[in-house]
């Protein structure tokens, strides 16, 4: 399915921009985050989620991998569609999300349509172990990043990390990083 999308921005809409990828154009209902970065005419990049209906086929898309996890998790939720999963993944940072989720701040929730007093609770209680991972994993960044990159070489995630901790650590750029491990792994 798709899951990333790169192209010109021909369209903004109230919450929904039209990207053209290679001359097809997609809807994309987006993030505030987005909506507010994304210029007509320029280049934009969005993580999608896909949404099959019987009557609709719709994407969504969100600024990174980690925010994309985050509107899944949500989307998991009985009773949350990825609407709502949309609305309230624009609400702020995975950082804030998880924050006022620790601390039980339902002001932070506030205006998202659809979503009241029980059904707030109930994503509190469903995100509290899943914001959590999300949240490391955010936290491991250009590691992760270099070690997915060869994942989708072909390598085994055991011998792409064997590989990267060989290379030095004044190298940060992921791209370099790569490289380098390519190396060691025999394919340079």
């Amino acid at each position: 399915m798709l899951s990333y999308l790169k192209g010109k921005v021909l369209h903004k809409g109230a919450g929904f921009l039209i990207l053209n990828v290679n001359n097809v154009g997609y809807k994309i209902f987006a993030t505030k985050n987005i909506q507010e970065r994304a210029k007509e005419g320029e280049e934009c990049e969005v993580f999608c989620f896909f949404h099959l209906r019987e009557d609709a086929a719709e994407l969504y898309g969100l600024p990174s991998i980690e925010a994309l996890q985050l509107f899944e998790a949500l989307n998991d939720i009985q009773g949350i569609g990825p609407r709502a999963a949309l609305a309230l993944s624009s609400l702020g940072s995975i950082e804030e999300l998880k924050k006022a989720i620790e601390t039980g701040n339902q002001k932070f929730f506030e205006g998202v349509r659809g979503i009241g007093t029980k059904k707030l609770q109930k994503i509190m209680l469903e995100l509290t172990g899943k914001i959590e991972n999300i949240a490391q994993k955010r936290s491991m960044g250009k590691k992760d990043e270099a070690v997915e990159a060869l994942v989708t070489l072909g390598f085994s995630r055991a011998d792409a990390a064997d590989a990267l901790s060989q290379i030095s650590t004044d190298i940060l750029d992921t791209g370099q990083r790569v490289k380098e491990a390519l190396k060691f792994l025999g394919r340079a």
